[in-house]
C-alpha cells in the first residue's frame, strides 16, 4: 500500500528564466516546449510575461532533466543543444562571472571578453578543445557537454577569469585533449 502511495506522488520544480528566452523554450507553435514535455515525462507551465516556469511530474529524474534543459535554454543555449542533457553522461556547468567581479560592470565585461575572445575565437577554441558547448550569457558562462569534457571547459574558462594568459590556457587544454584521446584509444584496446 505504501507504494501505491510512492508512486501517485508529484513533484515540481520552480524556477525563472529571462523574459527574452521564453520564447526560445516555447518554440513555434510550442514545438520546443512539448519536445521537453514528452522527452521528460513532465508538465511545463510558463508565465511569459513574468519568466516563471513551472515543472510537474511523478518521475524524480524526468523532472530534474527538464530544469536542467530549461536552466540551459534560460542561459543562452539553443533547444538542440540544451537537449544533449536527456543524454546521461551529458551536464551542465554554471560559472557566476559575479564571483570573479564584485560589483564592477567594467571587470564583468571585461572578464566575458577573455572568454568570448576577438570575434568569439576564445570562446570557438575552447568549445573544440574541450568538445563542450559555452554559452556567456548575462553574468554567466555556462557549459554543456559530457563530464569530462564539461569540467575541462570550466576549469579553462576558470583559469581565464583567474588571469591565466589565453596562450597558457590552450596549451593546458591541448594537453587535456590528448590525454583525453590516449584514454579513449586505450579504453578501446
Amino acid at each position: 500500500m505504501l507504494n501505491s502511495i510512492y508512486t501517485m506522488a508529484e513533484f515540481s520544480y520552480e524556477l525563472k528564466i529571462p523574459q527574452e528566452r521564453v520564447a526560445v523554450l516555447i518554440g513555434k507553435k510550442g514545438e520546443v516546449k512539448k519536445n521537453i514535455e514528452e522527452d521528460t515525462k513532465t508538465k511545463i507551465k510558463v508565465d511569459s510575461l513574468e519568466g516563471d516556469i513551472f515543472v510537474y511530474g511523478k518521475d524524480a529524474l524526468g523532472l530534474y532533466t527538464a530544469r536542467e534543459i530549461i536552466r540551459a535554454i534560460g542561459r543562452g543555449f539553443n533547444p538542440e543543444i540544451a537537449k544533449l542533457l536527456l543524454k546521461q553522461d551529458y551536464v551542465f556547468e554554471y560559472i557566476d562571472l559575479a564571483e570573479y567581479t564584485g560589483k564592477s560592470k567594467n571587470t564583468l565585461l571585461r572578464l566575458k571578453g577573455r572568454v568570448i575572445g576577438k570575434d568569439g575565437k576564445s570562446r570557438q577554441l575552447i568549445e573544440e578543445l574541450s568538445e563542450a558547448y559555452v554559452s556567456v550569457y548575462g553574468k554567466t558562462v555556462c557549459i554543456i557537454g559530457t563530464s569530462e569534457s564539461a569540467l575541462m571547459a570550466k576549469r579553462a574558462i576558470e583559469y581565464l577569469l583567474q588571469g591565466s594568459t589565453h596562450a597558457s590556457v590552450y596549451k593546458w587544454l591541448e594537453n587535456k585533449r590528448r590525454e583525453m584521446k590516449r584514454k579513449r584509444i586505450m579504453e578501446m584496446v
